[in-house]
Parts: structure tokens; C-alpha cells; sequence
């Protein structure tokens, strides 16, 4: 399938070394026209600081859960990895397949990953879903009633790093996530979708928002409008970056905090050692980030202070085995999923588990 809204390498190229994010500007077509939702996101004001004390178990059972969305009215979807199926929970009804996402090559790390909802989606109904293809990793767009469109693809996959999160911004548009498919060079490389923090405009036009990224794993926003993302390191160490258009991460040349080379890549926020974190999805609520650790298998805790972080501090360890994704929900309620059946966990009766921590 060809791929849809590409910018030329070359002025890619060019635009990266003059420090713009600003994507190619040869697509003229309007929001209206393209249809990319193009709604304000804002950050999250909850009803109140989600109980990690009073866990509510909303679903069981399900199949490597990845992505997770909410609708307007509350209801969450889930992406299954391996299934390729979307399944619409309310705390306290049966879990209903809603959509099937064709075309799905799971394998490895690869499958349906990251779910986002369309901040219009009362007026247009559209889902957004990351997957991995026959050929590559891709973003679709559909109708829970309808086929699926496909937004931005040519984003190499592989058995590992395939990145997978897609979150819509403060600004409307919206953010991807990818990984450097087990080739490091792609991540510095500004012609290639790997490695980076890819935006996608209202017109269609996808531009590079970040490089040097080794498997972008969650993206959130706080009431400022600054992004947070979580980032799995190689053998040392995980990563919190704040990320700044235009800015370098610094992978492969840096793991973690190491030599910037004068400025031309940019230090995290915070690292935690590979076995205590594996740092997966995140959220914000107030000013506390929620982070969900795989091969640490806990839910970490992150003060946010300004555009800085205070100490980390772990919770629900060794209660749940691997926790994936994290999600504040509409009423302030923050929703965690595990991932004991993706093949790396132990996995116990009931998993895997949709779990709801009520805000008070």
C-alpha cells in the first residue's frame, strides 16, 4: 500500500538541520478535507488523586492488552496484541469485542499496540490504532462500524522496538511513538520513522517532532502542555524525557545521562536501572506521573515539579507481575493494565487483568 502524507527526505533533511519541526508544507489540503482531528486536548484535571489503595479489577482474561482509550462517555477500549481485537469495558459489564483491526502481523513485540480516541470523536467516531503489518508498522484511522484508513505507514518493524504509543496532544494533533527496530542508525538517521516522536498535522503532513529515541513506550502531557515520554534503555538504564520539538535524545550515542556533545542531545529527566523499571506507558494526573514498569513490575510514582521531576517513589511491586499501559480516565480514575501472557511473565489465574483505581 502506498504511504500516505510523506514529506521529501531531502527537505526532511533540511529542516531537521535548521532546528524546525515544521513538516513540509506541499500538502495544502485543509483539516476539513484531510479529516486528521485537529481538537484541543487539554491536560489532565482530575476529581481527585487516584486510591492505589482500592483496586477494583474491571476485566480478566484478556489477551496481551496494549493500547487503551477512552470514549467520551467513559468507556475504555482495549487493544489486543496478538488478537488484533478491540474490546469495549465499563467497569462492571462484560467486555465486548467492538472492532477487529485487519491485517495484524503479531510476532515478537509486534501486533496491535497503541489505541487513541479522536478528540472529536462525538461529531466523527474515529479510533486511531498503531500495528504491526505484513511489511512495516503503521497508523489506521476508522469507525468502530467502518473500514480502516491508513494515516502513516512505512515505519520498519521488527521482532523488538517497535515503539507502538499514539496519544493526541494539547494541540490537537497527533503524537506517534516508534522504535528503532533493532537497527540503531535509524534512530539518528531524520529520513527514517524510526527512532522518533513523529507529529502528525491537521493537513496529513507527518514531521518529526524528536530523534534519537531507542523504543518510545509512552507519551503524556501535563496542565502545561509539556510532554513526558517513557523510553526503554539497552543494559543500564531507562528513561523520563521532556520532550522539546526539534530536540535529540542522543540514541545510540548516549544511554541515559552522558555527554551532550556541547548541546546537540539532550540529557532525561530521570533513569531508573533496566531491572527496576522496563517503563512502559504513563500518565499524568495533578501534578504525579504514573508509570508502569514491565521487567520491574510495578507502578512507579513520579513527582513533577515544573519542567523537573522529584524522587520516584514504587508501588502495587510484586502485587500484579508486569504492568503495560496506564491511563487516567475521564472521572480522574486511573486505569492500569498487566502483561504476564505477552511471553516474558508468570502468569497467574485471571490474567491478564484490566485493573481501576478510583480517584477520591
Amino acid at each position: 500500500m502506498a504511504t500516505l502524507f510523506t514529506c521529501p527526505s531531502r527537505v526532511l533533511v533540511a529542516l531537521l538541520v535548521a532546528g524546525a519541526v515544521a513538516g513540509c508544507d506541499n500538502d495544502s489540503r485543509s483539516a476539513a478535507e484531510s479529516g486528521i482531528a485537529s481538537g484541543q486536548v487539554a491536560g489532565s484535571v482530575p476529581s481527585g488523586r487516584p486510591d492505589l489503595a482500592a483496586p477494583q479489577e474491571v476485566a480478566r482474561g484478556i489477551d496481551v492488552p496494549w493500547g487503551l482509550a477512552f470514549l467520551p462517555d467513559g468507556d475504555a477500549l482495549v487493544a489486543e496484541r496478538d488478537t488484533g481485537r478491540i474490546l469495549r469495558l465499563r467497569p462492571g459489564s462484560t467486555p465486548q469485542e467492538v472492532y477487529r483491526v485487519p491485517g495484524v502481523d503479531a510476532g515478537g513485540e509486534g501486533g496491535l499496540l497503541g489505541l487513541a480516541v479522536s478528540p472529536q470523536y462525538a461529531g466523527d467516531g474515529l479510533v486511531y490504532a498503531y500495528f504491526t503489518a505484513e511489511q512495516d508498522n503503521r497508523v489506521v484511522r476508522f469507525r468502530l462500524d467502518g473500514r480502516p484508513e491508513v494515516i502513516v505507514d512505512g515505519i520498519a518493524k521488527a521482532g523488538n522496538h517497535n515503539g507502538g504509543r499514539i496519544a493526541f496532544g494539547p494541540d490537537g494533533l497527533l503524537y506517534i511513538g516508534t522504535g528503532d527496530a533493532g537497527v540503531t542508525s535509524r534512530s539518528q538517521d531524520p529520513a527514517s520513522r524510526n527512532g522518533k516522536i513523529l507529529r502528525v498535522a491537521p493537513n496529513g503532513t507527518v514531521t518529526v517532532h524528536s530523534l534519537g529515541h531507542r523504543n518510545v513506550q509512552g507519551l503524556a502531557w501535563d496542565t502545561e502542555g509539556r510532554l513526558f515520554a517513557t523510553e526503554f534503555g539497552q543494559n543500564d538504564v531507562d528513561e523520563i524525557n521532556l520532550i522539546e520539538a526539534g530536540r535529540n535524545y542522543g540514541w545510540p550515542e548516549v544511554e541515559g545521562v552522558g555527554d551532550t556533545a556541547g548541546g546537540r542531545y539532550t540529557n532525561p529527566l530521570l533513569t531508573w536501572p533496566t531491572s527496576e523499571a522496563s517503563p512502559s506507558g504513563i500518565a499524568i494526573s495533578g501534578t504525579t506521573a504514573y508509570v508502569a514498569a514491565l521487567r520491574g513490575e510495578r507502578l512507579w510514582t513520579v513527582p513533577l515539579v515544573g519542567a523537573t521531576t522529584g524522587p520516584p517513589s514504587a508501588v502495587l511491586q510484586g502485587r500484579y507481575g508486569r504492568l503495560r499501559t496506564v491511563q487516567v480516565a475521564p472521572d480522574g480514575a486511573l486505569w492500569v493494565t498487566t502483561s504476564n501472557t505477552d511471553g516474558r511473565g508468570d502468569v497467574h489465574d485471571g490474567d491478564d487483568r484490566i485493573l481501576r483505581f478510583p480517584a477520591r
